[in-house]
């Protein structure tokens, strides 16, 4: 099974960016998808951004234009780089992983945005 570390939240304020990260360990067969998602309180988690193995890439609607995804293979990491921050940004962020064997979620890391 895949492990998943998310890394870089924290507090940034209004217009601010952050960087999130995500490391993955373990084994790791048949990619499907790999993504972020987040959740609020008292609300329900939702897509922000994901990977798909055929390269696709879908961004959720909030976000578009101030997201970016990205990964590293070679540090088997992947990024979320957000810009232009807003208070409703603020949730906690969850990496996944899917494959054909395996559904896997982080941690998460709480990202607060407010002046």
């Amino acid at each position: 099974q895949v492990q998943l570390v998310e890394s870089g939240g924290g507090l940034v304020q209004p217009g601010g960016s952050l960087r999130l990260s995500c490391a993955a360990s373990g084994s790791r067969f048949r990619f499907k998808s790999m993504g972020w998602y987040r959740q609020a309180p008292g609300k329900q988690r939702e897509l922000v951004a994901v990977i798909t193995s055929d390269g696709m890439i879908k961004y959720a609607d909030s976000v578009k234009g101030r997201c970016t995804i990205s990964g590293d293979n070679a540090k088997n990491t992947m990024y979320l780089q957000m810009n232009s921050l807003k208070p409703e940004d603020t949730a906690v962020y969850f990496c996944n992983y899917i494959s054909v064997l395996d559904n896997s979620w982080g941690q998460g890391t709480q990202v607060t945005v407010s002046s």
